[in-house]
Order: structure tokens, then C-alpha cells, then sequence
């Protein structure tokens, strides 16, 4: 089974690239399987996984690097059990360390296990603030990548892709870069998948980091059930797109140049609404998906941002999704989370 890490900040592009990515090793005949970690108590991207037909474990309430070693070895277990996949994709939480990933699952001394190189993805439309927010822990990601990602290439001129790109081969100038846009999934993209068919040798020396403690990053999450009858996707999606331009206004009130990333997933039956938020710097994005159905409506948020209290964000998220589900008069209740609930849920079908 080949591993293949990718990691990089919140709100860099992960969940994208690596849909693009098992999208395309699926469509060569690779059966490919996925672990999502989440920081919070609530995964919201099992769902656009499912819809896009991979196979996904969804891993909650804290980093694979340093809190839930345990239990990423149990899903690993379970995931060869049910499925043996040959490529195993693995997302950590923005606020993880990738190298250290690799080293607890060498550990685990699974069979006929192999590396492809260690990733981390740099979103170039947000690497300075980025820097300014984060640097200690931003550089420890770009320093441990073999392939260093520049996403996002189509939000920013030829200029600042240059200055970044620059940037990152003087901070590791052992990587091998590659420039590309994962929404898009253009030419430069497929030549990173073809890296990824090389052997990864980078090895983590020194003892374990709390990743979460190095980031300085707060968090919280939930879900709400909604009745969802009579409520038009349309009309919802502007609501989502609301609280998330309400959450954006109030956090910048505390920190200006935020960056981070405020996910809603709101389910309403045959439709899945997503919306997404980065930084102070760039607009809420909201797509629009097929639903692999369920039986009532319901909404699901994860918010990590920087240098904003947890008390400050709890407010400010649960004051947005309120509000605006009240103008909808929307009826909805919240939903107790379980921590567990995460740990070994399958998101996904065989195929």
C-alpha cells in the first residue's frame, strides 16, 4: 500500500487536491482510500467525498500527529480489512505536521507499506499573512516537504507567484516544487500526481511536537439538525453565504488579518450546500452539490482561525448560524456532539 501525506495550512487547498487526486488514481484502476483528520468534534467533508465516490474515514476531535495516533492506527487496520486499498491518501488538519504523520504510521509496521514523497501545500494568494501569523509553525511545514505545492495559482499574478515560488526554494532548497491550480486540476497538476509515483525518504528526527500548541490556532465546531422541508437550496445557499460574510466581519473586528478556515456544511435531504471561508482577505466561497441523502436536514461547522480567543469564536460562529437560520425561519435544534462519532465512520462506497 502506497501512503501518500499531504499536508499544508488551513485553508490551502487540501480537500480539493486530494478529490482531484483519488478522482484521477481511481480512473486508473487504483483503489484508493482516504483518512480526513478534523481539529474539531465535527467533520464536514465526508460528505463532498462520498458524492464524489472515494472511499473515506473522517478522524475528529484532534491532530493525527500528536493526539490520535491510536486511533489512526485503528482506522488504518480497519480500512485494510474492508477494502485493502493500494493508495492511501491521508489529510491531516491544517495544524499538523506531515513529517511526523509519516514516522507513527512506519511504526505501525504495516505490510508491504510504501511512501510517496511528504506534501505540503502553500496557498500563494495567502503565503505572506500566512507568515505574519503563523511563521514559526508555517516554515516547520515548508522546511519537512519533499514536493512543496503552490496552489491557488489562479488567484494571484505572475509576479507574486514568482516572489513565492522564490521564496520557498530558499527556505527548502531540497523540495522539488510544483505550481498549480487543484480546482482546476491543470497540466502542472498532473505532473505533481506524477512525483508522487517516486519513493519518499524524508525522515522525522527528534522527539514528538504538540502541533496544536505550536499553531496557536483556537477551534470549535457543531451540528444542528434542521427541518428541511420547504427550504429552497437557492434561498439556503445565500443564508450560508450570509453567516459566513457575518462570522468574516466579527472575527476581523478581533484580528484583521486572520487566516484559518470556517467550513459549513448544510445537508438538506438532496442538496448539500458548502461553504468556506480562509482569511480576512479573500470571500466566503459557496458550492453546490448532490447530496448522498439522508433523512432530515442538517447543518455541520468547523471553525479554526488565528489569534482569536475560543470564547470569541464560539460566539461569533453560533451568533451567525443562529441568526440567520431565525430570518429563514428555519426550525433547527442543536445536536449533542460525540467524539467519537468520527473515529471510524465510512464516508464513502466501494467501488
Amino acid at each position: 500500500m502506497k501512503v501518500i501525506i499531504i499536508g499544508g495550512f488551513l485553508g490551502s487547498g487540501k480537500t480539493t487536491t486530494l478529490i482531484s487526486l483519488g478522482k484521477h488514481m481511481v480512473k486508473n484502476g487504483h483503489r484508493v482510500a482516504i483518512i480526513v483528520n478534523e481539529i474539531g468534534e465535527v467533520g464536514v467533508d465526508g460528505e463532498t467525498l462520498s458524492g464524489s465516490g472515494l472511499i473515506a474515514k473522517e478522524l475528529t476531535s484532534g491532530c493525527i500527529c500528536c493526539t490520535l495516533r491510536i486511533s489512526m492506527e485503528y482506522t488504518l487496520q480497519i480500512l485494510k480489512e474492508e477494502y485493502d486499498p493500494d493508495v492511501l491518501i491521508i489529510e491531516p488538519t491544517g495544524i499538523a505536521l506531515p513529517l511526523q504523520i509519516k514516522e507513527h504510521v512506519a511504526l505501525m509496521e504495516l505490510p508491504d507499506l510504501s511512501f510517496a514523497p511528504v506534501v505540503t501545500i502553500v496557498d500563494a494568494s495567502r503565503f505572506d499573512v500566512e507568515l505574519s501569523q503563523v511563521p514559526r509553525f508555517i516554515m516547520m511545514q515548508i522546511k519537512e516537504a519533499e514536493i512543496l505545492c503552490v496552489n491557488k495559482i489562479d488567484l494571484v499574478d505572475r509576479e507574486k507567484l514568482a516572489n513565492v515560488t522564490e521564496r520557498l526554494m530558499d527556505a527548502n532548497p531540497d523540495a522539488l516544487i510544483v505550481e498549480f491550480s487543484a480546482r482546476q486540476a491543470d497540466t502542472q497538476f498532473i505532473r505533481f500526481i506524477d512525483l508522487l509515483a517516486e519513493e519518499g525518504t524524508a525522515r522525522h528526527a527528534g522527539e514528538n511536537r504538540n502541533s496544536i500548541e505550536l499553531s496557536q490556532v483556537s477551534s470549535y465546531s457543531g451540528k444542528y439538525s434542521i427541518d428541511a422541508h420547504g427550504l429552497d437550496r437557492n434561498d439556503m445557499a445565500a443564508t450560508v453565504l450570509k453567516m459566513l460574510e457575518e462570522v468574516k466581519e466579527r472575527i476581523e473586528s478581533i484580528n484583521p488579518v486572520f487566516i484559518g478556515h470556517v467550513k459549513i456544511s448544510l445537508n438538506l435531504g438532496k442538496d448539500l450546500i458548502k461553504g468556506s471561508l480562509t482569511s480576512s482577505q479573500g470571500e466566503p466561497l459557496i458550492e453546490l452539490f448532490e447530496s448522498p441523502g439522508q433523512d432530515h436536514g442538517q447543518l455541520k461547522f468547523l471553525s479554526a482561525v488565528t489569534q482569536v480567543s475560543r470564547s470569541d469564536l464560539i460566539s461569533i460562529v453560533d451568533s451567525a448560524i443562529r441568526s440567520n437560520l431565525n430570518k429563514r425561519n428555519a426550525a433547527y435544534e442543536a445536536e449533542a456532539v460525540n467524539p467519537a462519532d468520527g473515529l471510524i465512520s465510512i464516508a464513502g462506497s466501494k467501488k
